[in-house]
């Protein structure tokens, strides 16, 4: 998953100049084996050495790395697609949009990140048309007592702010587009901010548990505030928080305003994964092989970031100031001489060192076209299925 070629055979090719290396006989240059032994691999045990990491990468971060004392944790969404087979079609269907035989079968996640460490935590499944909120669900064991949540506009609900206050957790969400407020009503707190109370809905709405909507108060205090953003570069203008951090004193609506735009770090988390490592297009042909290779991406993506924490520990730099890719490619050209330099632990030593040199400069407020300049040679969009098209190419 940290090689930006991610076939059997190149995993196969990397084992045979390993041992020629080490003086050992050459294997067969099938790849059979090395699939059938990579289909054997427990998913569990996957998933659960990529929690173990996430959760040990979260426990020691310094209080640097807090918020005023909190230890917050950001929740979103994202999405993948597949190959498109019977079996991947069945597990994830494909959007409703996408003409039959023509579109691929797309899987929904929900993940749940440290901010201070940027670990991920918790991971949970879903069809195209599962909602984030409805994914939350099996994510929120994530969050315990005295945390944080973190998150957009999708999480703003009655319910699970109410259950995460339950657990003593506190959430800072966006304020859902359904939701109209008036701040001359309530406490006012001060510009743009005051202290009302939602009252639960009369009926459990989509996506909540029965059972979790009896767990329910009749009321829940909120506290909403509005503040403006006046950036160049941002499609927003203004911005609503709900939060359940109702002390005006120690959490103030600047302070607030600035977690917020935080939040901003799980999307770019998601980018390192998707993008850098190359996981939005999957390759597994079964449902058990995609969760799968979702799984070792998550295990490569906290190993990752486990070297970037000790990088960032060397001369207190925060992780998130450090280069995600850049570090991922002193990983793999470490990797490569690991086997033949140096006493064991050296190539370890390298490259955390090397990592720590990986700073990006601060641009909090920097901002590109989301355009480009070299046009592509693309052939025409498939709007028939392959088999129709190769019987007319055949005619």
């Amino acid at each position: 998953m940290l090689d930006p070629d991610h076939s059997c055979n190149r995993a196969l090719s990397r084992i045979q100049v390993h041992r020629a290396s080490l003086g050992l006989a050459k294997l067969s240059a099938n790849t059979g084996a090395y699939c059938k032994a990579r289909k054997r691999l427990p998913a569990t045990l996957v998933s659960t050495l990529a929690k173990r990491i996430g959760r040990k990468l979260s426990g020691k971060i310094n209080r640097d790395a807090l918020w005023l004392g909190r230890r917050v944790k950001v929740v979103d969404g994202s999405s993948a697609s597949m190959p498109d087979t019977p079996a991947n079609q069945e597990a994830y269907p494909q959007p409703a949009n996408q003409k039959p035989g023509c579109g691929f079968p797309v899987l929904s996640f929900v993940a749940v990140f440290c901010m201070g460490s940027g670990a991920l935590l918790a991971l949970a499944f879903g069809q195209w048309a599962a909602s984030d909120f409805s994914l939350f669900y099996f994510v929120r064991n994530a969050f315990v007592f005295g945390d944080i949540m973190l998150g957009d506009r999708a999480f703003c609900s009655y319910g699970e702010l109410a259950l995460l206050r339950r657990r003593g957790v506190d959430a800072v969400v966006r304020l859902h587009q359904a939701r109209r407020t008036d701040f001359r009503r309530g406490t006012i707190l001060g510009r743009m901010d005051h202290r009302i109370k939602w009252t639960r809905p009369k009926r459990c709405p989509k996506g909540l548990r029965r059972s979790d909507y009896t767990l329910l108060p009749p009321e829940l205090p909120i506290r909403e505030l509005r503040y403006s953003v006046h950036a160049k570069g941002f499609r927003t203008k203004s911005v609503t928080l709900a939060t359940t951090l109702l002390n005006a004193e120690k959490y103030s609506s600047e302070a607030l305003a600035e977690l917020y735009f935080a939040r901003w770090d799980v999307e770019l988390n998601f980018q390192h994964i998707k993008t850098t490592m190359k996981m939005d297009i999957l390759g597994g042909r079964t449902p058990e092989m995609v969760r799968k290779e979702i799984w070792m991406h998550m295990l490569a993506y906290n190993l990752v970031r486990s070297v970037m924490g000790d990088a960032a520990a060397i001369d207190g730099t925060p992780v998130r100031r450090l280069s995600f890719k850049g570090v991922m490619q002193y990983f793999e050209s470490v990797r490569e001489v690991s086997s033949r330099c140096g006493p064991p632990g050296q190539p370890l030593q390298w490259l955390v060192e090397f990592s720590a040199t990986q700073i990006v400069p601060h641009r909090p407020w920097r901002y590109e076209p989301r355009v480009r300049k070299r046009r592509p040679k693309k052939p025409p969009l498939m709007m028939k299925p392959r088999s129709q098209l190769k019987a007319r190419l055949g005619a």
